[in-house]
């Protein structure tokens, strides 16, 4: 089974605006709500690629109940922790004609060390050997910065594989716990090791110093439009982007994490893996929102992913 667990969950509010300007008034032209933040991106990502998952994490208030609700239409299954106050609504802003994506969050709830404890405790007591658990995203505030670090070691312990999705300090307190896998982008690996990291040899040797360091299975860089880097301890492969005409690039991360989540699980070779998340992104930045893209459009894009395998640097 796949577990996700998003901490700060978000409903994602995406509109359209053409010609979006600043100290200006902007009209609406198109507008849809999801539910969102990275870990419930990523079940429903799962979800279309025709696997199952378990989405757990914290909610509060109306807009958390309006979460939820949408959650259960969509049918997937969830196991959320309701605590005081209001889980935030994100606005995401599409302007097609500039072909820009702005992304204003808000912060999220309150949480006490003793709400993150029970929800940990209550996801470890669902795990068997095997499984596959999914951290990503932002820490909602009063959540430790080692809380990702704390997560990762206990799912380690009860025998899953964890794939860590997450930015900055919370990406380098995690990795301190050994992830199995780990998916920066292009910018965030720099950022961890305080250089700009821009050949894809710099970028392959600093996803080594990871694996070598911490003991991490696998790094995949999310190059954005240009592709990813996807490196094991047995060679490195490049993905070249697909193009596609642009819906919106909110989530498109999170759908490559449910590609590699869906791939551990059925134990697909790397090139196929490779295959299905960069076909799988590139379908979801299709989409407006952060809706998930269909299987059938993933699936016509799998034949379309060019890749180079090489052997490590």
């Amino acid at each position: 089974m796949i577990y996700t667990v998003t901490l700060n969950p978000a409903l994602d509010k995406t509109v359209e605006i053409q010609d979006f300007a600043v100290d200006s008034v902007n009209r609406v032209t198109a507008m849809r709500t999801d539910p969102g933040g990275k870990g419930i991106n990523v079940s429903k990502v799962i979800q279309k690629l025709e696997g199952k998952s378990i989405a757990a994490g914290i909610l509060g208030g109306s807009t958390g109940k309006a979460i939820l609700a949408a959650l259960e239409e969509m049918e997937l299954e969830t196991c959320f922790h309701f605590v005081e106050g209001e889980t935030r609504t994100n606005l995401k802003v599409v302007d097609p004609k500039r072909h820009t994506n702005t992304d204003i969050n808000e912060q999220g709830i309150t949480v006490t060390e003793e709400v993150l404890e029970n929800l940990l405790k209550g996801l470890l007591g669902k795990l068997n050997k095997g499984d596959i658990v999914v951290l990503s995203g932002s820490l909602p505030k009063g959540a430790p910065k080692d809380t990702y670090g704390t997560w990762v070691k206990a799912c380690r312990d009860r025998g899953t594989k964890v794939i860590l999705d997450a930015d900055g300090e919370l990406l380098a307190e995690g990795l301190k716990a050994s992830p199995y896998l780990v998916k920066p982008n292009n910018h965030e690996l720099s950022r961890l090791f305080g250089r700009t990291l821009e050949t894809k040899e710099e970028l392959e040797e600093a996803a080594r110093k990871l694996m070598a360091c911490h003991g991490i299975e696998k790094v995949v860089i999310s190059l954005g439009g240009d592709g990813a880097l996807y490196v094991t301890r047995d060679t490195s492969i490049y993905a070249e982007g697909l193009k596609v005409p642009v819906g919106s690039t909110v989530g498109a991360g999170d759908s490559v994490v449910a590609a590699l989540a869906v791939a551990e699980e059925k134990g697909m070779s790397l090139e196929d893996t490779v295959r299905l998340s960069t076909a799988t992104g590139a379908a979801n930045v299709m989409c407006s929102g952060t809706q998930a893209a269909e299987y059938d459009v993933i699936k016509d894009l799998i034949p379309k992913v060019v890749f180079h395998a090489s052997a490590p640097v």
